[in-house]
């Protein structure tokens, strides 16, 4: 199979789909890999480490997806990149459709096959190619949160971990997915008060037994959210609804309720965003302020750190591209069902009901 890695052109997106490592693994297996010239600079690969594990490099985006028969990428497809993908190409990628009708109309419109990261499935219902994503974005919303935090920056000047005689910084936690548990071990460890909400309690049983006294579960109900929300300094949204929008937990009117200065880091931003207020903002303008409520809801926080993200996300992809890639689509997904998960739009249909449930729309699944 002749596979395409395309430079992400999304804003300040250094990630890169494939490691020199995974296409060495893909040419060992008799496939063509198509790099685009400099796709990996902004991780720290240079075209030279490409090429010396049998790449071919690319000089343009248009010639990635010209030549390449599935492509494999970090961030779903931009406007300018619509018209290149063609019918029946496989497009290997985070989607997160439910965030973006403009872009599910384009790939419908397209005749492709789009594979969505953030659906495929393992064998125990986990997320394996969004784990290391939420692992990084959970964690990052604590180094991003601690910063805006800061007086200069309009935070409220809370320092997370206090020190001797000032009490810590109150850090919450809307879900206790993998994001949720991340960004509470790095509260947790910088000294900060931690309150970690959730509707399942085996998360929150889990919770309470890997973390340290200061890390407190409770249910979440909006009763709960809106008592916490008026003490607590930062709030970080986690929740996931597979292949779905998360819900609103917090809503405009809340706002009024929390300090001024406090900060909410949304990382559910990528699927809507679970703070009404929220809208996908960028590295380069990453925080706007409502009601004196910073808000930092940067769309792709693991493209602030390419290297870390580019080497965790292909060590999950490339098992998944191999078999893609050996056996071509319609026989990878039929032998794993996990795999299959990740079909969101097959030739014009979708194939994923949590996306037409998030534009209500009644399109009919195949």
């Amino acid at each position: 199979m002749v596979i395409g890695v395309p430079k992400e052109i999304k804003n300040n997106e250094s990630r890169v789909g494939m490691t020199p490592a995974g296409v060495f693994e893909l040419v060992k297996n008799g496939h063509r890999v198509f790099v685009q010239s400099t796709a990996g600079i902004g991780s720290g690969f240079s075209d030279q480490d490409y090429k010396m594990v049998g790449a071919e490099i690319a000089a343009s985006l248009e010639e990635v997806y010209q030549k390449a028969e599935m492509i494999v990428k970090v961030k779903e497809p931009i406007e300018q990149e619509y018209p290149l993908v063609k019918p029946n190409q496989v497009v290997f990628t985070y989607f997160h459709f439910a965030s973006s009708e403009a872009l599910t109309r384009a790939m419908l419109d397209s005749g492709s096959v789009c594979i969505a990261y953030e659906t495929v499935e393992d064998k125990d219902g986990s997320l394996p190619l969004l784990t290391p994503m939420s692992e990084v974005a959970g964690r990052m919303a604590i180094q991003q949160g601690a910063k805006y935090l800061e007086k200069p920056i309009k935070g409220r000047g809370v320092l997370l971990g206090g020190v001797p005689g000032v009490a810590p910084g109150k850090v919450l936690v809307l879900g206790a997915g993998v994001v949720g548990v991340q960004a509470a071990k790095m509260a947790a460890g910088l000294g900060a008060h931690v309150t970690i909400l959730d509707v399942n309690m085996k998360r929150l049983r889990y919770v309470n037994d890997v973390m340290p006294p200061h890390v407190v579960t409770e249910y979440s109900n909006e009763y709960n959210i809106r008592k916490h929300i008026k003490t607590h300094d930062l709030i970080v949204g986690g929740v996931l609804i597979r292949g779905g929008k998360a819900p609103n937990l917090i809503t405009r009117d809340m706002l009024k309720d929390m300090h001024p200065g406090a900060v909410i880091v949304d990382v559910a931003v990528d699927q809507g965003g679970c703070v009404e207020t929220s809208r996908p903002t960028t590295h380069q303008d990453p925080i706007y302020i409502i009601d004196d409520v910073v808000h930092y809801c940067v769309a792709n926080m693991p493209g602030a750190v390419p290297y870390t993200s580019t080497v965790a996300l292909t060590n999950v992809t490339l098992p998944y591209v191999l078999k893609l890639a050996d056996q071509g689509w319609e026989k990878a997904c039929a032998e794993d069902a996990g795999l299959a998960k990740g079909l969101n739009v097959l030739h014009g249909e979708l194939t994923y009901q949590g996306i037409s449930e998030a534009f209500g729309w009644n399109e009919t699944m195949v």
